[in-house]
Protein backbone atom coordinates (compact mmCIF):
# COMPACT_ATOMS: atom_id res chain seq x y z
CA UNK A 1 0.00 0.00 0.00
CA UNK A 2 1.49 3.18 -1.04
CA UNK A 3 0.42 6.38 1.45
CA UNK A 4 -0.21 10.12 0.08
CA UNK A 5 2.78 11.49 -0.40
CA UNK A 6 2.16 15.15 0.71
CA UNK A 7 2.48 13.54 4.26
CA UNK A 8 6.10 13.76 4.38
CA UNK A 9 6.52 17.01 2.08
CA UNK A 10 8.35 19.39 3.50
CA UNK A 11 10.17 22.66 3.04
CA UNK A 12 6.75 24.38 1.83
CA UNK A 13 6.28 27.69 2.01
CA UNK A 14 2.71 28.36 1.63
CA UNK A 15 -0.48 25.92 2.23
CA UNK A 16 -4.24 25.73 1.90
CA UNK A 17 -6.56 23.77 3.98
CA UNK A 18 -10.01 23.06 3.01
CA UNK A 19 -13.01 21.22 5.02
CA UNK A 20 -16.23 20.39 3.16
CA UNK A 21 -19.50 19.04 3.89
CA UNK A 22 -21.35 16.34 1.91
CA UNK A 23 -24.38 17.74 0.65
CA UNK A 24 -27.51 16.09 1.84
CA UNK A 25 -28.35 14.61 -1.38
CA UNK A 26 -25.28 12.69 -2.61
CA UNK A 27 -24.38 9.85 -1.80
CA UNK A 28 -21.00 9.13 0.35
CA UNK A 29 -19.57 7.23 -2.65
CA UNK A 30 -20.08 10.16 -4.81
CA UNK A 31 -18.04 12.10 -2.93
CA UNK A 32 -15.60 9.88 -2.61
CA UNK A 33 -15.57 8.90 -6.48
CA UNK A 34 -15.22 12.56 -7.11
CA UNK A 35 -12.17 13.31 -4.94
CA UNK A 36 -10.27 10.29 -6.42
CA UNK A 37 -10.61 11.67 -9.58
CA UNK A 38 -9.30 15.18 -8.73
CA UNK A 39 -6.14 14.40 -11.15
CA UNK A 40 -4.50 17.62 -11.17
CA UNK A 41 -3.10 18.57 -7.80
CA UNK A 42 -1.49 15.61 -7.83
CA UNK A 43 0.87 15.56 -10.97
CA UNK A 44 4.45 17.12 -9.85
CA UNK A 45 4.20 19.98 -12.82
CA UNK A 46 3.83 23.29 -10.77
CA UNK A 47 5.28 21.58 -7.56
CA UNK A 48 1.57 21.57 -5.39
CA UNK A 49 1.36 19.02 -2.74
CA UNK A 50 -2.15 17.48 -2.02
CA UNK A 51 -3.64 15.24 0.22
CA UNK A 52 -6.98 13.89 1.23
CA UNK A 53 -8.62 12.92 4.33
CA UNK A 54 -12.14 11.47 5.05
CA UNK A 55 -14.29 11.46 7.91
CA UNK A 56 -13.46 8.26 9.89
CA UNK A 57 -17.09 7.34 10.00
CA UNK A 58 -17.65 7.87 6.30
CA UNK A 59 -14.58 5.85 4.87
CA UNK A 60 -15.11 2.83 7.51
CA UNK A 61 -18.72 2.36 5.41
CA UNK A 62 -16.88 2.30 1.89
CA UNK A 63 -13.76 0.74 2.98
CA UNK A 64 -13.76 -1.16 6.22
CA UNK A 65 -10.30 -2.98 5.05
CA UNK A 66 -8.80 0.17 4.20
CA UNK A 67 -9.93 2.00 7.62
CA UNK A 68 -7.52 1.89 10.92
CA UNK A 69 -8.88 -0.25 13.79
CA UNK A 70 -9.80 2.65 16.47
CA UNK A 71 -10.51 5.47 13.93
CA UNK A 72 -13.41 7.50 14.90
CA UNK A 73 -14.75 10.97 14.24
CA UNK A 74 -14.16 14.14 16.79
CA UNK A 75 -17.96 13.83 17.55
CA UNK A 76 -17.76 15.77 20.73
CA UNK A 77 -15.90 18.41 22.52
CA UNK A 78 -12.83 17.66 24.83
CA UNK A 79 -14.05 19.66 28.27
CA UNK A 80 -11.32 19.70 31.04
CA UNK A 81 -12.51 19.71 34.71
CA UNK A 82 -12.25 23.13 34.55
CA UNK A 83 -14.42 23.68 31.93
CA UNK A 84 -11.83 24.35 29.33
CA UNK A 85 -13.25 23.02 25.94
CA UNK A 86 -11.82 22.11 22.66
CA UNK A 87 -14.82 22.01 19.89
CA UNK A 88 -15.72 19.53 18.05
CA UNK A 89 -16.81 20.28 14.05
CA UNK A 90 -16.06 17.70 12.37
CA UNK A 91 -16.61 17.52 8.79
CA UNK A 92 -16.72 14.83 6.01
CA UNK A 93 -13.70 15.51 4.00
CA UNK A 94 -10.26 17.63 4.25
CA UNK A 95 -7.89 19.02 1.82
CA UNK A 96 -4.43 19.72 2.35
CA UNK A 97 -2.81 21.43 -0.48
CA UNK A 98 1.25 23.11 -0.18
CA UNK A 99 3.64 24.34 -2.53
CA UNK A 100 6.64 26.79 -3.25
CA UNK A 101 4.51 29.91 -3.68
CA UNK A 102 0.66 30.86 -2.86
CA UNK A 103 -0.55 31.23 -6.52
CA UNK A 104 0.22 27.76 -7.37
CA UNK A 105 -1.55 26.32 -4.50
CA UNK A 106 -4.42 28.72 -4.84
CA UNK A 107 -5.00 28.03 -8.44
CA UNK A 108 -5.03 24.24 -7.49
CA UNK A 109 -7.01 24.60 -4.64
CA UNK A 110 -9.62 26.61 -6.84
CA UNK A 111 -9.53 23.85 -9.11
CA UNK A 112 -10.73 21.28 -6.58
CA UNK A 113 -13.74 23.24 -4.65
CA UNK A 114 -14.70 23.17 -8.66
CA UNK A 115 -14.50 19.41 -9.21
CA UNK A 116 -16.11 19.44 -5.62
CA UNK A 117 -19.15 22.06 -5.70
CA UNK A 118 -22.03 20.02 -6.85
CA UNK A 119 -21.18 17.21 -4.45
CA UNK A 120 -20.03 18.93 -1.18
CA UNK A 121 -19.83 22.43 0.41
CA UNK A 122 -16.74 24.47 1.27
CA UNK A 123 -16.91 24.71 5.23
CA UNK A 124 -13.82 26.13 6.26
CA UNK A 125 -10.79 27.29 4.19
CA UNK A 126 -7.86 27.95 5.54
CA UNK A 127 -4.43 29.68 4.50
CA UNK A 128 -0.95 28.61 6.35
CA UNK A 129 2.41 30.27 5.79
CA UNK A 130 5.79 29.56 7.15
CA UNK A 131 7.07 31.94 10.03
CA UNK A 132 10.72 31.84 10.56
CA UNK A 133 11.16 28.71 8.65
CA UNK A 134 9.98 26.31 11.76
CA UNK A 135 8.67 28.61 13.99
CA UNK A 136 5.15 29.48 15.06
CA UNK A 137 4.10 32.78 16.43
CA UNK A 138 4.58 32.07 19.49
CA UNK A 139 8.43 32.68 18.74
CA UNK A 140 8.84 29.29 19.75
CA UNK A 141 10.56 26.20 17.27
CA UNK A 142 7.39 24.26 16.47
CA UNK A 143 8.02 20.22 15.79
CA UNK A 144 10.96 20.23 17.74
CA UNK A 145 10.17 16.03 18.72
CA UNK A 146 8.92 15.28 15.06
CA UNK A 147 10.74 11.93 14.51
CA UNK A 148 13.00 12.41 11.16
CA UNK A 149 11.80 11.23 7.83
CA UNK A 150 13.89 8.17 8.09
CA UNK A 151 11.46 7.15 11.34
CA UNK A 152 8.13 9.36 10.35
CA UNK A 153 6.76 6.54 8.77
CA UNK A 154 6.82 4.34 11.33
CA UNK A 155 4.80 6.91 13.13
CA UNK A 156 2.81 8.22 11.30
CA UNK A 157 1.57 5.15 8.94
CA UNK A 158 -0.28 2.18 9.88
CA UNK A 159 1.55 -0.95 9.62
CA UNK A 160 1.49 -3.50 6.75
CA UNK A 161 -0.83 -6.62 7.47
CA UNK A 162 -2.93 -4.26 9.77
CA UNK A 163 -6.27 -2.81 8.99
CA UNK A 164 -5.69 0.65 6.86
CA UNK A 165 -2.02 -0.32 5.70
CA UNK A 166 -0.44 2.77 4.80
CA UNK A 167 -3.18 5.12 6.16
CA UNK A 168 -3.13 7.92 8.64
CA UNK A 169 -5.33 9.43 11.37
CA UNK A 170 -4.82 13.29 11.36
CA UNK A 171 -5.67 15.63 13.80
CA UNK A 172 -6.35 18.79 12.55
CA UNK A 173 -6.98 22.12 15.07
CA UNK A 174 -7.57 25.89 14.29
CA UNK A 175 -5.85 27.60 17.39
CA UNK A 176 -5.86 31.32 17.96
CA UNK A 177 -3.36 32.98 19.46
CA UNK A 178 -4.20 35.63 22.35
CA UNK A 179 -2.56 38.77 23.01
CA UNK A 180 -1.97 37.75 26.58
CA UNK A 181 1.15 35.88 25.29
CA UNK A 182 2.42 38.90 24.01
CA UNK A 183 2.90 40.45 27.46
CA UNK A 184 4.58 37.72 29.27
CA UNK A 185 8.37 38.13 29.63
CA UNK A 186 10.10 35.76 27.55
CA UNK A 187 11.06 33.89 30.67
CA UNK A 188 7.52 33.60 31.61
CA UNK A 189 7.21 32.84 28.18
CA UNK A 190 9.92 29.95 28.35
CA UNK A 191 7.77 28.41 31.79
CA UNK A 192 4.97 27.68 29.79
CA UNK A 193 6.81 26.45 26.68
CA UNK A 194 9.11 23.89 29.00
CA UNK A 195 12.29 25.39 26.78
CA UNK A 196 14.07 28.40 25.80
CA UNK A 197 12.95 30.74 23.11
CA UNK A 198 16.51 30.60 21.24
CA UNK A 199 17.77 27.74 20.97
CA UNK A 200 14.52 25.57 21.82
CA UNK A 201 16.51 23.43 24.12
CA UNK A 202 14.63 22.00 27.04
CA UNK A 203 14.57 21.92 30.78
CA UNK A 204 15.91 20.00 32.71
CA UNK A 205 13.57 17.15 34.27
CA UNK A 206 13.54 19.30 37.65
CA UNK A 207 13.30 22.62 36.46
CA UNK A 208 10.25 21.74 34.05
CA UNK A 209 6.78 23.06 34.70
CA UNK A 210 4.47 20.43 35.71
CA UNK A 211 1.52 22.14 33.32
CA UNK A 212 4.00 23.01 30.61
CA UNK A 213 3.06 22.32 26.93
CA UNK A 214 6.33 20.22 26.64
CA UNK A 215 4.93 18.05 29.99
CA UNK A 216 1.34 17.85 28.64
CA UNK A 217 1.50 17.97 24.47
CA UNK A 218 2.63 14.73 24.66
CA UNK A 219 0.77 10.77 24.69
CA UNK A 220 2.70 8.71 27.35
CA UNK A 221 1.72 5.17 28.14
CA UNK A 222 3.72 2.80 30.37
CA UNK A 223 6.35 6.03 31.00
CA UNK A 224 6.93 6.08 27.81
CA UNK A 225 6.06 8.70 25.27
CA UNK A 226 4.38 7.65 21.65
CA UNK A 227 5.08 10.45 18.97
CA UNK A 228 3.29 11.97 15.90
CA UNK A 229 4.19 13.47 13.02
CA UNK A 230 3.26 17.35 13.26
CA UNK A 231 2.98 19.20 10.03
CA UNK A 232 1.35 22.68 11.69
CA UNK A 233 1.82 26.17 10.42
CA UNK A 234 0.88 29.78 11.55
CA UNK A 235 -2.46 31.15 9.71
CA UNK A 236 -4.15 34.80 9.94
CA UNK A 237 -3.85 38.41 9.68
CA UNK A 238 -2.35 40.92 11.44
CA UNK A 239 -5.42 41.27 13.80
CA UNK A 240 -6.25 37.19 14.23
CA UNK A 241 -3.71 34.82 13.90
CA UNK A 242 -2.61 31.27 15.28
CA UNK A 243 -1.08 27.77 14.58
CA UNK A 244 -3.34 25.05 12.25
CA UNK A 245 -2.25 21.58 14.06
CA UNK A 246 -1.77 19.26 11.53
CA UNK A 247 -0.80 16.27 13.56
CA UNK A 248 -0.78 12.63 11.72
CA UNK A 249 0.01 9.08 13.41
CA UNK A 250 -0.78 5.28 12.70
CA UNK A 251 -3.01 4.85 16.05
CA UNK A 252 -5.65 7.58 17.07
CA UNK A 253 -5.46 6.73 20.29
CA UNK A 254 -2.05 8.68 20.44
CA UNK A 255 -3.66 11.74 19.30
CA UNK A 256 -6.77 11.32 21.74
CA UNK A 257 -4.34 10.90 24.94
CA UNK A 258 -2.02 13.83 23.98
CA UNK A 259 -5.62 16.27 24.21
CA UNK A 260 -6.78 14.38 27.01
CA UNK A 261 -3.32 15.55 28.49
CA UNK A 262 -3.93 19.17 26.97
CA UNK A 263 -6.78 19.71 28.62
CA UNK A 264 -6.96 18.30 31.98
CA UNK A 265 -9.07 15.67 31.35
CA UNK A 266 -6.14 13.19 32.10
CA UNK A 267 -4.05 13.80 35.03
CA UNK A 268 -6.04 16.69 35.93
CA UNK A 269 -3.35 19.78 34.91
CA UNK A 270 -4.00 21.50 32.02
CA UNK A 271 -1.79 22.49 29.10
CA UNK A 272 -0.34 25.83 30.30
CA UNK A 273 0.01 26.92 26.68
CA UNK A 274 -3.71 26.69 26.58
CA UNK A 275 -4.54 29.34 28.50
CA UNK A 276 -2.77 31.87 26.08
CA UNK A 277 -4.38 29.83 22.92
CA UNK A 278 -8.16 28.84 21.72
CA UNK A 279 -9.18 26.09 19.95
CA UNK A 280 -11.72 27.00 17.84
CA UNK A 281 -11.95 23.97 15.50
CA UNK A 282 -11.32 19.85 16.02
CA UNK A 283 -11.72 17.31 13.38
CA UNK A 284 -10.15 13.85 12.80
CA UNK A 285 -9.73 12.64 9.47
CA UNK A 286 -8.70 8.90 7.67
CA UNK A 287 -5.96 10.11 5.28
CA UNK A 288 -6.47 6.76 3.11
CA UNK A 289 -3.69 5.23 1.47
CA UNK A 290 -3.60 5.78 -2.81
CA UNK A 291 -3.93 2.44 -2.91
CA UNK A 292 -7.12 2.15 -1.33
CA UNK A 293 -8.17 5.61 -2.04
CA UNK A 294 -7.90 5.32 -6.22
CA UNK A 295 -10.30 2.11 -5.53
CA UNK A 296 -12.65 4.50 -5.92
CA UNK A 297 -11.54 6.54 -9.45
CA UNK A 298 -13.41 6.12 -12.51
CA UNK A 299 -12.36 6.36 -15.91
CA UNK A 300 -13.90 9.67 -16.83
CA UNK A 301 -11.77 11.74 -14.22
CA UNK A 302 -12.77 15.27 -13.45
CA UNK A 303 -8.92 16.58 -13.36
Amino acid sequence: MHSQPAIFALGDAAYIYLEFALLPSIEPRTLIETVANIHEPRTTVGGVNFAVGVRPSLWRALAPDATPADARDFDRPYVGPDGFTMPATQCDLWLYLSGATYDIVWESARGAIAALRKVATLATDIDGWSYRHSRDLTGFEDGTENPSLMEAPDVALVAAGEPGEGASILLFQKWRHEETWEALSTQQQELVMGRTKAKSIEFPEDRMPGDSHVSRAKDIVNGEERDIFRRNTPYGNVREFGTVFVGFSAQQSRLDRMLMRMAGIEGGIRDALTRYTTPLTGAYYVIPSITALMRFATETGSG
